[in-house]
This record gives C-alpha cells, sequence and structure tokens, in this order.
C-alpha cells in the first residue's frame, strides 16, 4: 500500500488575505464544542454554525439566488460533476466564472465531482443497505463507470455517451475555471460495507488523490480555499490517522466526508470522533448532511456548516418545515385556510401568501408551488442556524 507523500514535502502553511476564520464564540457548557464563528470570503461573510444549500447544476431548483439571498443564503454548494457535463468548465470560464454565469454576489463552494463519480460505481449508502430499491436505471449508471484506477476514474457521461477522465488534477482544473470561493480535492468514496484492509487502501488513495490535488491548486492559487476531506469510514483508527496526515498539509479547511455510517448514531459517533482532532483556527464542514436532529448534534460537536439539499427536495414534494413540525401541504384540512405557513415568519412565501393558496398551488400541480414552497425552507433552515448560534452564544449549546 503506497503512502502519500510526506507532510514536508510541502510549504509551510500561509494565512490568506482573501481567507480566513474568524472564531467569535466558543461555548462553556460543559462537554460541548459548539462555537459561533464567521467565514471571511471574496465574496462575502459566512455566519456559522451555516446551512449551505445545494445548487447542484448551479441553480437552486425552483429558486432564483436573489430569493435565495433573501431568504438568509449566505454560502451555496455546486456540483462539479454536473456542471463538467453541462455547459462545462470551458463554457463557465468563458462567461465569467460560475458567480458571473448563475449572477450570485455572495459565496460559492464546489465540490470534486468524485462523490457523485463513486456513487455511480456503488451507490449511495441507501442503495447499499436496501439493495431491493435498485432500478434498472441505477444498474445502467453503474455501468457507466468504465475504470477506477490510481490516476483518475473515467467514466460515460450521461448526457451524450462520451467517455471522460476525472483525475486529481482535472477536478481542480474545473474548479479554476469555475472561480468558486472554497475546492474540494478529489477524493475516493468507497462503499460502506468494506473490509479494514479495502478501507485502508481508500484511505491512503484519497489521501494520495487530496494530495495531488493539493499541489494543483497551489500552483496557482487565485483567491480560492481548498478544504481537505477527512476519510475512514466508521473506524475510530482510520478517521483519527487522516485527520493527523491532512491537518498536516497547508489546506485552509477541513470537510468531513467518505462514508459516515448507516444512521444517525454512527454519523455523530464518527463526529465525535473526528472534531477534536481538527484545528480549531480553520474552519469545517460536514458532506452531505443537513437533516435538523444532525445539524443539533453537529454543531454540539463543533461542525461549522453542513450542505444538504433535503430541504428544497422535500418542499417540491409538499413537505414545510415549520418550528411546530412539518406541514403537509397536499392535506385537505389547508384547503380553506387562510393562515400562512408559519405565524412569525419573514420569508416570502409566507408574508405574502395562505396555507390555501399554496394547498391549491400544489394540488393543481403549479410550477409556482416548487419556487413558493422552496423558499420557505431556505428561510427556515437559515432560521434554524440563527437560533443555534443565539443557543451557542447563550452558552445553551
Amino acid at each position: 500500500m503506497t503512502p502519500p507523500p510526506a507532510p514536508d514535502s510541502f510549504p509551510v502553511y500561509e494565512r490568506k488575505d482573501f481567507f480566513r476564520f474568524e472564531l467569535l464564540h466558543q461555548s462553556s457548557k460543559e462537554g460541548s464544542r459548539a462555537r459561533v464563528g464567521r467565514l471571511h470570503t471574496p465574496h462575502g461573510n459566512v455566519n456559522t454554525p451555516g446551512f449551505v444549500a445545494v445548487a447542484t447544476n448551479g441553480a437552486l431548483k425552483a429558486v432564483d439566488h436573489d430569493w435565495g439571498n433573501q431568504a438568509g443564503q449566505e454560502l451555496t454548494f455546486c456540483n462539479t460533476y454536473h456542471l463538467l457535463l453541462q455547459p462545462g468548465p470551458d463554457v463557465i470560464k468563458a462567461c465569467g466564472g460560475l458567480h458571473k454565469f448563475v449572477n450570485r454576489n455572495r459565496p460559492i463552494i464546489t465540490d470534486s465531482g468524485g462523490f457523485q463519480v463513486f456513487s455511480l460505481a456503488h451507490g449511495s449508502v441507501f442503495d447499499e443497505l436496501n439493495m431491493k430499491s435498485r432500478s434498472n436505471r441505477h444498474r445502467s449508471e453503474t455501468s457507466s463507470v468504465l475504470k477506477i484506477s490510481e490516476e483518475g476514474c473515467l467514466f460515460r457521461s450521461y448526457r451524450d455517451g462520451r467517455k471522460v477522465l476525472l483525475t486529481p488534477e482535472s477536478s481542480v482544473q474545473a474548479q479554476k475555471a469555475y472561480g468558486s470561493d472554497i475546492i474540494i480535492p478529489l477524493d475516493e468514496l468507497h462503499p460502506y460495507h468494506i473490509d479494514s484492509e479495502a478501507l485502508l487502501r481508500c484511505v491512503l488513495r484519497s489521501h494520495r488523490w487530496e494530495a495531488r490535488s493539493l499541489k494543483e491548486h497551489l500552483k496557482d492559487v487565485r483567491q480560492q480555499a481548498m478544504y481537505a476531506v477527512i476519510h475512514g469510514g466508521v473506524d475510530p483508527t482510520l478517521r483519527k490517522a487522516s485527520c493527523e496526515y491532512l491537518t498536516a498539509l497547508p489546506f485552509d479547511g477541513f470537510a468531513v466526508g467518505g462514508a459516515l455510517g448507516k444512521d444517525r448514531d454512527e454519523l455523530i459517533e464518527v463526529l465525535r470522533v473526528t472534531m477534536p482532532h481538527l484545528p480549531v483556527d480553520k474552519p469545517n464542514h460536514l458532506l452531505g448532511i443537513a437533516d435538523e436532529p444532525s445539524i443539533w448534534a453537529g454543531a454540539a460537536l463543533g461542525v461549522d456548516t453542513f450542505d444538504s439539499c433535503f430541504p428544497t427536495r422535500i418542499a417540491r414534494h409538499g413537505t414545510l418545515l415549520t418550528q411546530q413540525g412539518p406541514v403537509y401541504i397536499r392535506k385537505q384540512v389547508h384547503k380553506e385556510d387562510l393562515r400562512p405557513l408559519e405565524e412569525g415568519c419573514e420569508c416570502f412565501t409566507c408574508k405574502r401568501h395562505s396555507r390555501a393558496y399554496l394547498h391549491h398551488l400544489y394540488r393543481a400541480f403549479e410550477p409556482l408551488s416548487a419556487t413558493l414552497l422552496s423558499i420557505h425552507n431556505i428561510a427556515y433552515m437559515n432560521g434554524l442556524m440563527a437560533r443555534i448560534r443565539a443557543k451557542i452564544l447563550r452558552n445553551e449549546l
């Protein structure tokens, strides 16, 4: 098993004038690692703990970025894999970078594309634990991954069938073309069910790929920060080892990724083991997790930012988040209900429209329904994060 390059083969980390993490408050509650901070980026600040909305193809589903901004969205997550295939990095670069292309003037984070590629190869943890849910479509997608080697991953585009080689270097080059504020190195996402020897091989390959990504990034830093991705599955020894190696390299922050467990209990245990080994003077991010119970648990363990498409996805299917619990707008009980979705909510939807109207739009399959319901859920998530920050500031979390 080939080890990654030694940390002393990299330059010593130097603070950036365009990117920094400011720690504002560390909770004094016994046993808590919760903290309130602020990310300073070239496109504005991000209050932490914070929710990161997912704009897969550069767009929040059914929501213009200005509407997202009005709902309090500070940091948005875009997917390199999808943008690589359509419209392509060259087009985005020719249009002035991702911020200009999508007309967003606030911070953007992009991933490496690896998660989507390896999900095609292995399926998600949900697929793996629920084999009966696999469809003919998934088997077709799996066959699009042609080869995984030390060089990278060769796959066939689901859009036009062309072969694409994703390597640590090409992933970084794509993210350079995008001009995102925070970029992620390529890593290998392993399946949940894996033996210890295979898991170690995956962790070491991820470290080698991340080191290659970092070297490519350091050739032309521009005004971009790079977060390493901590791996190790649910193995505490490998999680600690991953932290030890990656924190010795000159990364600007750290993302907790890889297989994060089969349920919330395993996720929390992974975070409990991992978070104490990350530097307190740099930001961190939990990849792909932002359901409310996990956010509360993660914030208490010191997680700074959380990304997920969950709030907007459930909105499009008629489920609204409120402090009183979920509202299922399709139900007949809302047919003549003139109340807003949530009393006291200041979002565009709640200030202008009743549950009755939203119920009608949803039942009539009006496209406006997805927009209005998604705006509310984005606003709810950002309100949730504000409440969490307030509790930390009071040392209650």
